[in-house]
């Protein structure tokens, strides 16, 4: 300990007499480890923290599996059916919505979720006051219950203890207060946390194929997650059996651990990005090696007169080593500050979508994984970059140290290999990242050249939550419809409002169809495709084009021939034999849900362009486009119960600017608040901030590693000159032209620079391939990536040479003769 201490203080006042090395170094580390910090954080978040309920390891989601991939999507009868298994116990079903709370002098919007009667057991939720749901109040007709937060009793009620068995009044419906959630389960990781919870009231044999909530359970002690899935894969034949028109021959059941379900779609890009920002700590430490052995070279003589007192290497080496360490640590300490600090403010402005980060990433923060992560780092560095320096360091002895004090020792390239090895390594590196970055730019590019079918230009959307008795028909949610589009349209600046269930991009609705009069082959259906519900005013609102046949008009209400309208992908895709879609009739959802078991036959009157609304990068999909007001009541009934009515308006001026009159006139016709207030033009940025998120991190990286190769390269060729001032100022004085000199520089600087180049992008040629599903409309390869960056760190490290082959042809011939 006594030695450690003497060398921790022998490295201090090394650093204090040589701070611009110090300065130079510890920015460096900073940089390259506070990167890394900043990734792993997120990771660590999302990917490592265990999920904050009870037995995680044993907490699955019950999965669909198809030859496409799997998905979480769960219909009543499935749920019965998965929560019946022998390796289960606990099976919950849940799904988040919103419901308006009258108690207050204005209705309020609460975050709310429909969960079944084992969802508290199941996530370990804390009540701190009252019970949960019974099995009774789970049945359907059960007595309406509500369990509230701990926030809103809090917000709401003020803590009053006397709030169990009050009745409260949600969507315009009376619902008993039973319980209260403790402030512990927190839940914010995975979405706005709910305010009240409400009784599912699934029936226990329903055989409701709709898939509109999420399942999960808990394996039962001593089963394994694999013997779970081989049971639950068994099951799809009995279900198969028992519901034929259900599940087709290829599909299937699963479960998934309940953390891995929902990360699994960003494991992949945090890994890579992670991968990418360790080359950038890697060009960190080659460029801290360099400065490194730089000193190593000046020291040889204290170290050899050291060597000479009787100090063995292995004193030297951990001497250096002691000193490379320190250097580490102190730029990891610099490095955590600075990395989270970094996350933190980009999360603030775009999260991606990136789960269990909670709004605007606050749940992305330093744990003990953190600490312990940045100190394996820090110290792992300090090694790294410390070792070699340490090893080619301790290599002198006296007498040759006395021959060298004449001139300069180390001199020329040939007398740097291991400096220039670094520096081609960097370089390589740095091409590998800017590979990275320019193909995520190239995909932004592509993303934002993209049409989505529609006009986003000054059109604002804002949702309504219509549950509640008097919205359960058609004709209740029609007629708040059309006065609330009728007065929005008389409003000055609207050029015209719609309502509709699903906004572009935000998601939707699927449903089977039957071609009336077409045979069917072996499967119940012929197709399916997207189903919204719209009003009058829709398409042209967004500007959707008719391509064929007319618009929906006020006239299709419930007393109307039921009609529906197609967009383009649907009617190439399901006629392609000439006949005519307008001529066909479409029976859509019937045999799926017993909502749709009065789904009349439409008529097909309209043909539209084709929308994007599954994303950007996804090609448009089949669509049908219904009336709201034509609507089945019990489909209606559903349709408000699971998504809150969207208002969509276009305007001739900015669209926030008329926001505030927009709602004052809903709420005089409903007497109801609205909710995520958002243009069109935020709608289409949040679809593609993932993209967004990973082509700025990229960049960034791409740009440290661009500047710390510059620097690398710069650092050795300056070094260099001055190392071979005497062999240039002979040169000179023998008649050499100062351009020759020059371009002795630059060319061996160039040959090092292309050197790395050309590695570098050998290597990137392969590692793009493990980025080829998040770009878009951009090939791994792309020849204008492949020209673009070699040129643009070509010329970066032309300029990084130039400076100091241009300090190299100005030397004066008399003082480097006379240069030590």
């Amino acid at each position: 300990m006594d030695t450690f201490l003497k060398d921790l203080k022998h490295s201090l006042r090394m650093f204090r007499q040589a701070k611009a090395f110090t300065v130079t170094a510890i920015a460096a580390l900073a940089l390259g480890i506070g990167a890394n910090t900043a990734i792993f954080s997120i990771v660590n978040a999302v990917l490592l923290k265990p999920v904050p309920f009870p037995d995680p390891d044993r907490l699955v989601m019950f999965m669909n599996t198809s030859p496409g991939g799997q998905g979480p999507a769960a219909s009543p009868a499935k749920f019965q059916h998965w929560r019946s298994q022998p390796s289960i116990q606990d099976g919950a079903a849940f799904r988040t919505g919103i419901v308006n709370y009258t108690g207050g002098e204005f209705a309020e919007q609460l975050r709310s979720a429909q969960v079944s009667a084992d969802y508290f057991k199941l996530f370990g939720a804390p009540i701190i006051r009252g019970r949960t749901f019974s099995g009774e109040e789970d049945l359907p007709n059960g007595e309406k219950v509500v369990v509230i937060s701990h926030s809103l009793w809090t917000r709401r009620f003020a803590n009053d203890p006397d709030v169990i068995g009050k009745t409260i009044s949600l969507s315009g419906e009376p619902h008993v207060v039973i319980g209260i959630v403790g402030p512990a389960f927190d839940v914010r990781e995975f979405g706005p946390p709910p305010e009240v919870w409400m009784p599912f009231q699934l029936e226990p044999n329903t055989t409701d194929q709709g898939h509109y909530f999420q399942a999960a359970g808990r394996l039962k002690p001593g089963v394994k997650l694999e013997q779970a899935k081989a049971q639950f894969q068994q099951s799809a034949e009995e279900y198969r059996r028992k519901f034929p028109q259900a599940l087709r021959p290829v599909d299937g059941f699963t479960v998934q651990p309940f953390q891995e379900a929902f990360v699994s779609n960003v494991r992949q890009s945090l890994l890579i990005l992670l991968g990418a920002v360790s080359f950038v700590l890697l060009i960190a430490c080659a460029n801290v090696a360099n400065l490194l052995l730089v000193r190593a070279t000046g020291r040889r003589r204290e170290i050899a007169i050291r060597t000479a007192m009787g100090a063995s290497r292995v004193r030297i080496i951990r001497q250096l080593l002691a000193e490379s360490v320190l250097l580490s640590l102190s730029g990891g300490a610099l490095g955590i500050v600075l990395g989270v600090l970094g996350i933190r403010a980009l999360l603030s402005v775009n999260t991606a979508g990136i789960p269990r980060i909670g709004e605007n990433g606050v749940l992305v923060g330093v744990d003990w994984r953190v600490l312990v992560f940045t100190l394996l780092v820090s110290l792992g560095t300090g090694i790294l970059f410390g070792l070699i320096p340490a090893l080619q360091g301790s290599q002198t002895d006296l007498n040759a140290s006395r021959k060298e004090s004449s001139g300069r020792s180390g001199t020329g390239l040939r007398q740097n290999k291991l400096r220039s090895l670094l520096v081609v390594i960097e370089i390589a590196l740095a091409v590998i990242l800017l590979v990275g970055s320019a193909l995520f730019i190239r995909t932004q590019m592509a993303l934002a050249s993209v049409s989505p079918g529609f006009d986003t230009t000054n059109v604002l959307t804002m949702r309504m939550s219509l549950t509640g008795p008097r919205f359960l028909r058609s004709s209740g949610v029609d007629q708040i419809v059309r006065e609330g589009v009728e007065r929005i349209r008389a409003l000055p600046g609207v050029v015209n409002a719609a309502a509709t269930c699903c906004v572009p991009l935000q998601g939707g609705y699927g449903l089977p169809f039957i071609i009336a009069g077409r045979p069917l082959a072996k499967t119940p259906f012929h197709g399916g495709g997207g189903w919204l519900t719209v009003s009058s005013g829709y398409f042209d609102v967004f500007k959707i084009p008719i391509k064929r046949g007319r618009d929906f008009t006020d006239r299709d209400d419930g007393s109307a021939p039921p009609v529906v309208i197609i967009n383009e992908t649907m009617a190439r895709q399901y006629w392609i034999k000439g006949d005519d879609p307008l001529n066909a009739r479409l029976i859509i959802g019937r045999g799926v849900m017993r909502e749709f078991k009065d789904e009349p036959e439409r008529q097909i009157i309209g043909i539209v362009g084709d929308v994007r609304d599954g994303g950007l990068n996804n090609e448009p999909q089949p669509k049908m486009y219904v009336p709201q007001a034509q609507l089945p009541d019990p489909a209606n009934a559903l349709n408000v119960r699971l998504t809150p009515i969207a208002w969509v308006v276009r305007t001739r001026v900015e669209p926030h600017s008329l926001s505030a009159r927009i709602q004052e006139e809903l709420r005089q016709v409903t007497g109801l608040p609205v909710s995520d207030i958002r243009s069109m033009g935020d709608v289409v940025s949040l679809s593609t901030s993932r993209q967004r998120f990973n082509m700025l991190l990229m960049t960034v990286f791409g740009c440290s590693a661009l500047l710390l190769a510059a620097i690398g390269i710069y650092g050795l060729m300056a070094y260099s000159v001055e190392q071979r001032t005497p062999e240039i100022g002979i040169r000179l004085a023998l008649g050499a032209e100062t351009s020759r000199v020059k371009n002795m520089v630059v060319f061996q600087g160039m040959t090092l620079a292309i050197i790395g180049v050309i590695i570098g992008i050998s290597f990137a040629l392969n590692l793009t391939s493990l980025i080829t599903r998040f770009l878009f409309s951009v090939k791994p390869w792309d020849p204008a990536v492949f020209v673009t960056v070699p040129i643009v760190l070509s010329a970066v490290a032309l300029l990084a040479v130039w400076i100091p082959a241009r300090r190299a042809s100005r030397v004066n011939p008399m003082d480097a003769l006379r240069y030590e």
